[in-house]
C-alpha cells in the first residue's frame, strides 16, 4: 500500500518510506503506544473483573488476563499506525483514505497479536475482526471531522421578521447621526435662550434723568402749588382810606 500524493503540492519529508524514524521519533511513538496500552489495559481489567464475577470465577485472575490482552491490543495498534504514518510521509501529508488504510492495517496487526495470545486458530479471525473494526472506526472518525456544522440562522434573518440584525458599522453610524442631531438641537435652544434674554433686558428704554420721557403713570399729574406764591389782595371799599385820606 502506498499513500496518495499530497494535494498541497508540498513534498513529504519521507516520500519513499525508506527513512527510518529517528531516536526521538521512536521515543515519542513508544511513549504514545504505552499510554494507549495503559488506558486500554485498565478498561480490559475492569471488563475482565466484571466477567469473572458473572461467571463465579476469580475476578482478580480474569482482570489480570484481560488487562494484559487489552494492553497488547492497544499498544500494538498505536505503534503500528504511527510507524505506517511515518513511512507514508507523516500525518499532515495523509488523506482520509490513507488514514483509513493505516488504521485497518494497524488493526490487523493488533488482531494477529491478540490471536497469537489465544491460540493459533484465533490468528486469522482476530486479524479480520480487528482490521474491520479499526478501519470502520477510523472512517467514521474522518467523516465526523470533515463534517462542517451548518450555520444557525437567527429568526431576525427571516424576511417576515419586523426586525433585522445590523452590523457594528451600521450601529456606529446610527449613534453618530443621533449625536449630531442632539448637538444641532442644543445649538438651536442656546440661540433661543439668548434671544429671550435680550428681549427681556430693560437697557433699551431711556431713564428720566437722561432726558427721556416720563413714565405714563406720572403724565397728567398737576404740580403741587408753591407755598411762596402770593394770593391777590381782596378789593377794599372805595370809601376806606389809610391815614384819613379819601380814596
Amino acid at each position: 500500500m502506498s499513500p496518495a500524493a499530497p494535494s498541497s503540492g508540498q513534498q513529504p519529508p519521507n516520500p519513499t518510506g525508506d527513512e527510518m524514524p529517528t531516536r526521538d521519533e521512536l521515543f515519542e511513538i513508544g511513549a504514545k503506544s504505552l499510554q494507549t496500552g495503559a488506558l486500554t489495559g485498565v478498561m480490559g481489567a475492569a471488563f475482565g473483573a466484571g466477567s469473572g464475577i458473572m461467571r463465579a470465577a476469580p475476578p482478580g485472575l480474569f482482570a489480570l488476563v484481560a488487562g494484559i490482552q487489552w494492553f497488547a491490543l492497544g499498544s500494538s495498534f498505536m505503534a503500528s499506525r504511527s510507524l505506517l504514518w511515518h513511512a507514508w510521509g507523516g500525518e499532515e501529508y495523509l488523506t482520509s483514505a490513507d488514514k483509513v488504510k493505516a488504521g485497518a492495517a494497524a488493526g490487523g496487526v493488533s488482531g494477529m497479536i491478540g490471536g497469537m495470545a489465544r491460540g493459533p486458530r484465533n490468528i486469522l479471525p482476530g486479524i479480520l475482526f480487528f482490521s474491520t473494526l479499526a478501519g470502520g472506526a477510523t472512517y467514521m472518525s474522518q467523516k465526523l471531522q470533515s463534517t462542517v456544522p451548518k450555520e444557525k440562522k437567527s429568526i431576525m434573518a427571516s424576511k417576515w421578521s419586523p426586525m433585522r440584525q445590523i452590523s457594528d458599522q451600521e450601529y456606529e453610524k446610527i449613534l453618530v447621526d443621533k449625536m449630531l442631531r442632539i448637538d444641532a438641537e442644543l445649538a438651536i435652544l442656546s440661540d433661543n435662550i439668548a434671544a429671550l434674554k435680550r428681549q427681556s433686558s430693560p437697557s433699551s428704554s431711556a431713564s428720566p434723568e437722561a432726558g427721556g420721557s416720563k413714565p405714563a403713570s406720572e403724565t397728567g399729574k398737576a404740580a403741587p402749588p408753591s407755598s411762596d406764591t402770593q394770593q391777590p389782595e381782596k378789593a377794599r371799599p372805595r370809601w376806606f382810606s389809610w391815614g384819613g385820606g379819601s380814596s
